[in-house]
């Protein structure tokens, strides 16, 4: 085994081989959504529970052990799958779970922290102060097992039936609770008071779980600007929130960060700050976009493929985007709207004070592939809808540019996106639904590493429902270098 590989934390790309992340498989927690919280809860309908488990997040779960942990899985799909057993082994806290320390699981972090007494009580009161809990129930929680209590205080339900406080189905977004840049652990404000529960047990998890035990010195937290909370309006860009869909380390001395719906300007700012004191970084290149929710993060609108690829919303490109009954003297004599402008500004540690602009999306992403990483091939795009209006819209909205790259060139997204997949064939790549592929990886027919330039296409129907994709739902903890 490399030192590379003994590491547990690191990340200095988008798009190295992807070697260990957070993830969350959806809980019972999701199943509880109602229609008329489903949007407080930062949900777009409410969900089929068992088809967004058995016939789109599993084969998730699959094809990420297959990449990451083989030996959990090569050789039993048969057997896991198979009508007469349980899903025992998608279940944190079942004998069968498949427990990997590369797909990692945050239930069952949770429980991990949860067998010391002494952080049990100070969870338990966290959780219930945040909720406004009962004294009866607050001891009801104590009373538990750290298997039984850990599923409770994500999904708010004791014994499957009874719901003490409100789901958290945003779980399953882990890439919003926190960041890796490099060896260091960025935790992450959410803007949302749906997620604050989110938050809380991420800084729990991080602080005191074994696993991360050797980066306690290397866990960053964002302080509240003084105040803030005397501030007029709920809104004022001086409150701190931030999230990790607006966080990406595009090479080890590199990162961006967008001001969004879900990120405020003080919050880019004092992680600017942070990260240039610290030395952790050389360049931050922050990126404005429009507070809307169908943007929502900086990864719905633009992810790496490869080096020299990425995939994005043409909305934001520098080519002017013919929309349905709009000619050329319309579009002229309108010109781009307020809202719908993108702000670049590229901030150097050397020299904070004469920062780079750059005019649109493509101009930044070509400095990237050309400058950080080296790349000597002609830099591409592969646009959502292939550029073409409506579709262009409908399939962003279905997270057609929100890709996990397993490895280079090999990334993982939504089936429904159909324009966005007619762009990656065009663009060269090979499409392969996940259930075709994983019967080639059982019968040994290929293996992952053997995948180049590859789009995986996963079920996505009640899935896209929640707003996220793969890159959505995953925390890489630990890539390979690129270089």
């Amino acid at each position: 085994m490399s030192h590379k590989e003994k590491k547990v934390v690191q990340v200095t790309s988008e798009i190295g081989r992807l070697r260990r992340l957070l993830v969350h498989s959806p809980d019972s927690g999701l199943g509880k959504v109602v229609p008329s919280k489903a949007q407080d809860w930062l949900f777009e309908d409410i969900v089929h529970l068992e088809t967004m488990r058995k016939k789109e997040y599993d084969y998730y779960t699959k094809v990420l052990l297959y990449f990451l942990d083989p030996k959990k899985i090569r050789g039993r799909l048969h057997q896991i799958d198979a009508p007469e057993n349980s899903r025992d082994f998608y279940k944190p806290g079942k004998p069968d779970f498949y427990r990997s320390e590369k797909v990692v699981e945050l239930e069952w972090l949770l429980a991990d922290i949860l067998e010391d007494q002494e952080i049990k009580l100070k969870l338990v009161a966290s959780v219930c102060a945040v909720e406004g809990c009962s004294y009866a129930t607050q001891n009801e929680l104590l009373a538990l097992s750290p298997t039984t209590l850990s599923k409770t205080i994500i999904s708010g339900t004791i014994n499957e039936h009874r719901l003490i406080f409100p789901p958290i189905p945003n779980f399953i977004f882990t890439r919003d609770i926190g960041i890796v840049i490099n060896d260091y652990v960025l935790l992450n404000k959410p803007a949302k008071t749906a997620r604050l529960r989110e938050a809380l047990l991420a800084k729990y998890i991080f602080f005191n779980h074994p696993l991360f035990e050797t980066y306690r010195d290397n866990i960053l937290e964002i302080p509240d600007t003084a105040h803030h909370f005397l501030l007029p309006r709920d809104g004022d860009e001086k409150k701190v929130t931030l999230e990790g869909g607006d966080v990406m380390v595009v090479h080890k001395d590199h990162l961006l960060i967008g001001i969004s719906e879900r990120t405020t300007m003080e919050a880019a700012r004092q992680v600017v700050n942070m990260l240039f004191a610290r030395n952790i970084v050389k360049k931050i290149t922050v990126i404005k976009i429009p507070r809307r929710r169908d943007y929502m993060h900086i990864d719905t609108i633009f992810t790496q493929v490869k080096r020299n690829v990425w995939v994005m919303l043409g909305a934001f490109s520098k080519k002017v985007m013919k929309h349905e009954g709009a000619d050329p003297v319309e579009r002229i004599l309108e010109g781009p709207k307020k809202e719908d402008k993108i702000r670049i500004i590229q901030f150097r540690k050397k020299d904070p004070e004469n920062p780079v602009y750059f005019d649109n999306l493509e101009e930044l992403l070509t400095n990237i592939s050309e400058n950080d990483l080296e790349c000597n091939s002609k830099v591409k795009f592969i646009y959502s809808g292939n550029n073409q209006f409506p579709f262009d819209t409908r399939e962003q909205w279905t997270d057609s540019c929100n890709l996990l790259a397993l490895k280079e060139g090999v990334v993982l997204g939504y089936d429904r996106n159909d324009k966005t997949v007619e762009a990656f064939r065009e663009a060269g790549f090979n499409i392969v639904h996940v259930k075709d592929l994983l019967d080639q990886f059982e019968k040994e027919e290929v293996q992952p590493d053997d995948l180049e330039d590859t789009l995986i296409l996963i079920p996505s129907a009640e899935l896209s429902r929640a707003r996220g994709g793969f890159h959505c739902m995953s925390m890489p903890l630990l890539r390979e270098d690129i270089n």
